[in-house]
């Protein structure tokens, strides 16, 4: 299983997710559309060329969120997340445009064990986005329920491997 265990991260602790994501005019359109945003600044290139301070269309900040969220699965919670509690402190500082490269960092900020969840605990992360010339396009925090690395099964436990002699 590549995510890690809540036993598997320290604070303090960075991840560098070496997954990029270059997003494309395609992505944008179909976020937004998909999700009923009619924000001309996300599909509408005449008026964003027009009305926009950035001159051009602008990458829907909310497939952002979740395109950052989704580099960071394999690396950290694939297989070992119960849920995602909550998103907070998020922050859009530059836009992302199309054909821009995402790539994503996490620190792991607090770590909670849970008494009446000994299996599980709660981790918080710092992410932070980056386009392909490093300048900062999102930063957030999220809280996470996460599995705890199971105990080792007992030695005479039919789950437990056995060498023949």
């Amino acid at each position: 299983m590549p995510g890690r265990y809540f036993d598997e991260l320290s604070v303090g602790q960075v991840i560098e997710h070496r997954l990029g994501r270059t997003l494309t005019e395609m992505d944008n359109v179909l976020f937004s559309a998909l999700t009923m945003n009619t924000q001309p600044l996300h599909i509408n290139e005449d008026f964003a060329r027009k009305h926009s301070q950035f001159g051009q269309r602008i990458v829907n900040g909310i497939f952002t969120l979740g395109l950052a969220v989704g580099i960071t699965v394999g690396d950290l919670t694939e297989g070992t997340l119960v849920a995602n509690l909550g998103y907070d402190a998020v922050r859009h500082p530059h836009p992302l445009f199309h054909g821009d490269t995402l790539y994503v960092s996490t620190e792991v900020i607090e770590l909670r064990p849970l008494r009446s969840r000994p299996e599980q605990g709660i981790a918080r992360f710092r992410h932070v986005g980056r386009n392909q010339e490093g300048v900062v396009v999102i930063e957030f925090e999220r809280t996470a329920l996460m599995l705890r690395r199971p105990p080792p099964a007992p030695r005479n436990s039919p789950l437990a491997t056995s060498e023949e002699p």
